[in-house]
């Protein structure tokens, strides 16, 4: 009697997952290439003299976009004004979410899950909705036209979210560190400065980037709270580069696209260090 040869069970399920992973590596380069192609006309429209919509490799490279955007009213003024708004924002965003995070991560009631739905709710509003009472609140306390006040407004958008993720990266530090030093006789706002914020350095780094970053980007609201044109930011002065009729300079723009992204890029660099520690802090408490 002849035996027919019978396929291994194993050998279906192995080609079954061979094509899932086809199929998600696929979709990973799907989604790769839908970043990469604007970044690369980014770079290469930079270097193009003839720079269009299309990505393509220049014929020539050239400097030329980059000579014409460096100069002080097009690119060092505004920038320095984007430096001045977010820096001072990102600074009273931090400071502000951690001494409100503080007590909700430390001390228990009732209070605190409805004013935490609270701040989650708030950060689901639409800036748009909430931009004519905040002009006219602003026109009435002489703060229109103003880098402290939209340096105060830029702090108050971003510290919602601010203080929820501030809160939970402050729920991973032990409480018997600063029992501790409770005991020699610190108090609240020396054990937060001391024991806390060093040891969530992580968490501090995600807020300051998160919060800079969101803020860098932002064009309604300088648009709208600043007048001068001398006090616009970057993120204000890049529509100058489309023209009227639909005339754009594509060169300059993605030149001045590189050079306004730098300070975001920096700044992630600077900080990175910070993302990769954790809060290995177990034995701290052992013993």
């Amino acid at each position: 009697m002849a035996l027919t040869p019978t396929l291994s069970p194993g050998r279906p399920r192995l080609s079954r997952r061979t094509s899932r992973r086809l199929a998600a590596d696929a979709g990973l380069l799907v989604v790769a290439a839908a970043f990469a192609l604007p970044l690369a006309w980014v770079v290469l429209s930079s270097l193009d003299p003839h720079a269009g919509l299309r990505v393509k490799a220049p014929s020539s490279l050239t400097l030329d976009n980059f000579d014409a955007v460096l100069k002080p009213d097009i690119t060092f003024t505004p920038l320095l004004n984007s430096l001045i708004l977010c820096g001072g924002g990102t600074l009273l965003t931090v400071v502000c979410a951690a001494l409100a995070a503080y007590p909700l991560s430390r001390f228990q009631s009732r209070l605190n899950r409805p004013f935490l739905l609270t701040i989650l709710f708030t950060t689901s509003l639409p800036i748009t909705a909430i931009m004519v009472p905040v002009y006219a609140l602003f026109v009435q306390v002489n703060l229109i036209d103003t880098m402290q006040g939209t340096v105060l407004f830029f702090a108050a958008s971003q510290l919602p979210f601010a203080i929820w993720l501030m809160k939970n990266f402050m729920d991973g530090v032990p409480k018997e560190l600063e029992e501790a030093a409770w005991t020699d006789g610190a108090s609240s706002l020396q054990s937060l400065i001391r024991i806390v914020l060093p040891l969530m350095g992580p968490g501090v780094a995600v807020v300051t980037i998160f919060s800079f970053v969101m803020m860098w980007g932002n064009f309604f609201v300088p648009f709208m709270l600043l007048l001068t044109p001398d006090q616009m930011p970057a993120s204000v002065s890049i529509n100058e580069f489309f023209g009227n009729r639909g005339m754009v300079a594509y060169g300059q723009l993605a030149a001045f696209s590189v050079v306004y992204s730098t300070p975001v890029i920096l700044l992630y660099v600077l900080i990175s260090r910070r993302l990769g520690g954790g809060f290995a802090l177990g034995g701290a408490v052992k013993g």
